[in-house]
C-alpha cells in the first residue's frame, strides 16, 4: 500500500467509506465544497472523476455528470486546480477516476508529477487492462501514486495476477455492467474477496450499485470498505449548487453504517440492516 493510502485502511478491522463525485458538476466551486462536506461527514477517501466525453464504464448518472462538467468548461487542469483548492483546507486522501485518453493526452509524466505534488494518492482507469499498465504504472509509482486494480466477477482466470500486482487497494466490482444504483447485488462477493485475501494483504473495497446504508454495511462486512458514486452524483444532479447539506447527511449515514460493524471475533451480530440507520435513507440518491 502506498503511504498516501495507508490512512484509509489504517487500523485493524477499520471499514472505509469511499465516496465519488465528478469534478466540475455543477461547477468547480461546488466540487471543492462537496469534497469538504464529504470529509466532514466521515468519508475516508474521495474519488474525483475527471470528466471524459466517452465514459464507457459509467451508467447514465455519471455519464450525464461528465457531460454537464464538460459543457461547463471543466478540463484536466481545472481538476488539478480543484485539488489544489481542497489541499488548502484538507489532507483527506484523494484518488482520481478517469479514462486513459485524458491522461495520455495530458502526458503521463506531467500528469503524475502534478498528482504527486498535490498528494493525489491513487488513480483508477477502467479502460486499461491489467496486462497493459506497464509504462503508466511505473511513472505513477515514481510519483507515489497507486494505479488501483479492479477485479470484476469475470476476472476469475486473471484474479491471482491482478491481486499479486495490486497497489493501494483493490476495487472489487460488485456486478456486471456499468456503474449505477442497484436494488440488489447478487454476485457471490464473499468468495471473490476470500480468494483475494488468500493471495494478498492489500485491502479491497466493493463498489458499483451501492446506494443504501444496508447495502454499504453488507459490502463492508465482507471486505474492507464500500464505494459509492452514482447515488452521490444523483444528489448533486437533483440539488445542484445547493447539494452540500444533502451530501453531508447521506455520507454521514453511509459512514455510520459501515463503521457500526464490530471487530472480527467479538461475537456481535453483523447482519445488514441492524445498524439503526434508515435502510431507505439512500432515497436522496
Amino acid at each position: 500500500m502506498t503511504d498516501r493510502l495507508k490512512e484509509v485502511f489504517d487500523t485493524p478491522n477499520k471499514k472505509a467509506f469511499i465516496g465519488f463525485l465528478t469534478a466540475g458538476d455543477p461547477d468547480a466551486d461546488s466540487t471543492v465544497k462537496f469534497i469538504l462536506e464529504m470529509e466532514r461527514a466521515g468519508a475516508d477517501l474521495v474519488e474525483i472523476g475527471i470528466p471524459f466525453s466517452d465514459p464507457v464504464a459509467e451508467g447514465a448518472e455519471i455519464q450525464e455528470a461528465s457531460f454537464r462538467a464538460l459543457a461547463g468548461g471543466m478540463t484536466t487542469d481545472g481538476v488539478f486546480d480543484i485539488v489544489r483548492r481542497v489541499r488548502r483546507e484538507s489532507r483527506i486522501p484523494l484518488a482520481f477516476m478517469t479514462y486513459v485518453n485524458p491522461v495520455f493526452h495530458y502526458g503521463y509524466e506531467r500528469f503524475f508529477t502534478k498528482c504527486g505534488e498535490l498528494g493525489v494518492a491513487g488513480i483508477i482507469i477502467p479502460d486499461v487492462p491489467f496486462e497493459e499498465r506497464g509504462e503508466l504504472e511505473d511513472i505513477a509509482a515514481a510519483h507515489g501514486v497507486a494505479v488501483i486494480s479492479m477485479i470484476a466477477p469475470t476476472s476469475e482466470s486473471r484474479l491471482r495476477a491482478i491481486a499479486e500486482g495490486a497497489r493501494g487497494f483493490i476495487y472489487v466490482v460488485s456486478s456486471l455492467g456499468v456503474t449505477g444504483v442497484r436494488n440488489e447485488i447478487r454476485t457471490d462477493l464473499s468468495s471473490i474477496v476470500g480468494h483475494i485475501r488468500q493471495i494478498t494483504k492489500v485491502p479491497c473495497a466493493i463498489g458499483f450499485g451501492i446506494s443504501t446504508p444496508a447495502q454499504a454495511k453488507e459490502m463492508a462486512k465482507i471486505s474492507d470498505g464500500a464505494i459509492v458514486g452514482s447515488a452521490i452524483v444523483k444528489i448533486i444532479a437533483k440539488y445542484g449548487r445547493e447539494a452540500g447539506p444533502s451530501i453531508y447527511e447521506y455520507v454521514r449515514e453511509m459512514k455510520a453504517a459501515v463503521a457500526s460493524l464490530p471487530s472480527e471475533g467479538d461475537g456481535a451480530d453483523t447482519s445488514a440492516g441492524d445498524n439503526g440507520a434508515d435502510e431507505n435513507s439512500g432515497r436522496k440518491a
